[in-house]
């Protein structure tokens, strides 16, 4: 399975893949009915949880998923864009215990201080690149970030043919 899918053809093949969903979701003709988080129904929020397995595929972003999965099934651009920040938070804390007890929690005082140094300056990042992203969202959509990745993909197919 990592033959095929873990390489760098596949990963170029998904970021087209992922701009070209992009461009559609972004070019058909979207009303969206849920215009708040607080107007989410669980399946709503089933909905888009299931659209968030699609990044397990190389190439594909979690949050690309979720917030074009959101819009999908019905949320505005800005509340698919903040019910992705909140879907993230606890399988980040997942995959961090995961990383944690397979390291057996055996770590020195200073990788301790420095997993709490990291996680620290990792929130407050997150915090002010959150804060972008809402208010790009609320002005522009996400054609940039179609484009982006399709660019990126071409880079990654020439730099394999070279």
């Amino acid at each position: 399975i990592k033959t095929y899918l873990f390489n760098p053809y596949t990963v170029a093949m998904a970021l087209i893949g992922g701009g070209l969903v992009i461009l559609w979701v972004e070019k058909r003709a979207f009303h969206p009915n849920i215009k708040s988080v607080e107007d989410m129904r669980w399946q709503d929020a089933i909905k888009v949880g299931l659209a968030q397995s699609v990044a397990m595929f190389p190439g594909v972003s979690r949050s690309g998923a979720t917030i074009m999965g959101g819009m999908i099934f019905g949320l505005d651009r800005r509340v698919a864009t903040e019910f992705s920040f909140f879907l993230a938070i606890p399988m980040m804390f997942g995959a961090s215990f995961l990383k944690l007890f397979k390291a057996g929690f055996s770590w020195s005082p200073l990788e301790w201080g420095a997993l709490a140094t990291g996680t620290i300056v990792a929130f407050v990042v997150s915090l002010l690149v959150i804060r972008f992203l809402m208010d790009y969202v609320k002005k522009h959509d996400f054609t940039y970030f179609a484009y982006y990745r399709i660019a990126l993909a071409l880079v990654v197919l020439t730099l394999i043919f070279i």
